[in-house]
């Protein structure tokens, strides 16, 4: 099971967090932009290339003291199919190198078309008669709210391939409130809508296995909101969470106490920039600077770990 994966990989790096890989091109060292067009010219395989080699640079970098890795798709997306080639060769090359991958696409829609997302990030496309894998990805972001119908297609391959999937709950983004804090009323209870979707989230979750404690369906909450994030773990003990919101966005090792369960598990914790553009602040080698900004990410972090009120 994919949830009792991530669980050992962030006990036996004694580590919580996970580096996100949300690469532009001006995140890049020169060295490897001049490079890559020197080799193919200044287009979008060149861009594509170079976002890859930057990639294995981070990952060869962490991937001892970091359990995780998250890319997310814009950012690939963006240049195209050679930069799509880079995300699979991106999640391909973190699984070589002993991650765990989870695919930030937030995809959401029902029907065949919910179907079709899952198929190609959670489960087995069928090319003339043959199943594969077109991504190489451990679990996935799902938008949850056009409600179970636009679930139940990840549900089937969580269960059928062992895979993990991360519904939106409280997201870390200033502007969340507009629509997410929105007083709802269920079974006579009034609570703020991402209260009510935490409850649909530990119903999808039920519908899965559980390992180790947790079951296939986790939720994003974000670190930016630490009130709520304490209480969505309340609310949700069999359910991991992604917690963004760390670093660049603001919140520190404190704001995450409460996503913890007891034993210090039932979270991992996202940094993107701070991590990946360590080396413009720090100076020096981006591998380097990502390493120590690793290392100091898994110690305010670990301070704080089971240490919820």
């Amino acid at each position: 099971m994919s949830v009792r994966a991530l669980i050992k990989a962030i006990s036996e790096k004694n580590n919580p967090t996970v580096i996100g890989l949300d690469p532009k091109l001006e995140y890049i060292p020169e060295e490897i932009l001049d490079s890559s067009v020197k080799k193919y010219g200044p287009g979008f395989r060149a861009a594509g290339e170079a976002i890859f080699e930057f990639n294995k640079g981070l990952i060869d970098a962490v991937c001892d003291i970091i359990p995780c890795v998250k890319p997310q798709s814009a950012f690939y997306e963006m240049y195209g199919i050679h930069g799509l080639e880079a995300l699979r060769n991106t999640a391909a090359y973190a699984k070589k190198c002993g991650m765990y991958v989870i695919l930030d696409a937030k995809r959401g829609d029902i029907g065949s078309t919910a179907e079709a997302y899952s198929n190609a990030y959670l489960g087995k496309t069928d090319i003339f008669g043959k199943k594969m894998s077109p991504f190489y990805a451990d679990a996935l972001t799902v938008n949850p709210y056009l409600g179970s119908d636009g679930i139940k297609p990840f549900l089937n391959d969580c269960n059928e391939n062992g895979k993990m999937i991360f519904a939106l709950v409280k997201t870390s983004n200033p502007s969340s409130g507009e629509l997410q804090d929105i007083e709802t009323e269920y079974n006579g209870e009034k609570m703020p809508l991402y209260m009510r979707c935490a409850m649909l989230v530990k119903e999808w979750a039920n519908q899965t296995r559980k390992s180790g404690g947790y079951r296939a369906v986790g939720a994003v909450a974000g670190a930016t909101y630490p009130e709520q994030l304490k209480e969505i773990r309340d609310v949700l003990p069999g359910v991991f969470l992604l917690v963004p919101g760390y670093g660049a966005q603001g919140a520190k090792g404190e704001d995450i106490a409460g996503a913890f369960d007891k034993n210090g598990l039932g979270a991992v914790v996202n940094s993107s920039r701070g991590l990946i553009c360590a080396y413009k602040k720090l100076g020096g080698d981006y591998k380097t600077a990502a390493r120590d900004a690793a290392l100091d990410m898994k110690n305010d972090i670990n301070k704080f770990r089971g240490c919820q009120k």
